[in-house]
């Protein structure tokens, strides 16, 4: 008997396992705020999605088209890091795949506004290392994170949109 319920909890946790991780190999990825210039080209081949790129005289901008229709920019400095990135469309992006290491400090500083506001209203994190800016509402969500400690010389950070 003991054997048999072992057994059956091993297939359970084996489906379950494979399901988490199917769902994780089909989440669209994005190249994660200070990144590199490698896992935005990886992006463009995990999401088989064409990247529009603009060079401008102080960075590149790699543009991305989610399956599920959201806009991803992601600003790269001639270093090679992302410095920047800002989105558009009808649903949030993965914010822990865009933040990366930024995200717990976002998760953190998103909290603390949320606890001292009624209501809703766009989000607007200005912190040292970390500035992050949302807004919208159902099928119309926009936003943009940097870290003005990355901005590369002569970038505005209006530039990021």
């Amino acid at each position: 008997m003991r054997n048999r319920i072992q057994s059956d909890m091993a297939r359970l946790f084996s489906r379950k396992l494979i399901v988490l991780l199917s769902l994780g190999l089909s989440s669209p990825a994005f190249a994660a705020l200070g990144g590199t210039l490698d896992s935005v080209q990886a992006d463009q081949v995990q999401l088989k999605a064409n990247a529009k790129v603009t060079e401008a005289d102080a960075y590149t901008v790699h543009e991305i088209k989610a399956p599920t229709g959201t806009v991803v920019r992601e600003y790269v400095s001639p270093s090679g890091r992302v410095f920047g990135v800002a989105w558009q469309g009808p649903f949030m992006p993965d914010m822990h795949k865009l933040l990366g290491s930024y995200f717990q400090q976002y998760s953190q500083a998103a909290k603390v506004q949320r606890e001292s506001h009624v209501g809703r209203r766009p989000l607007n994190i200005q912190e040292a290392d970390l500035i992050v800016q949302t807004a919208g509402h159902m099928r119309a969500y926009s936003g943009r994170a940097y870290d003005p400690g990355l901005l590369p010389a002569g970038v505005n950070a209006n530039d990021i949109r």
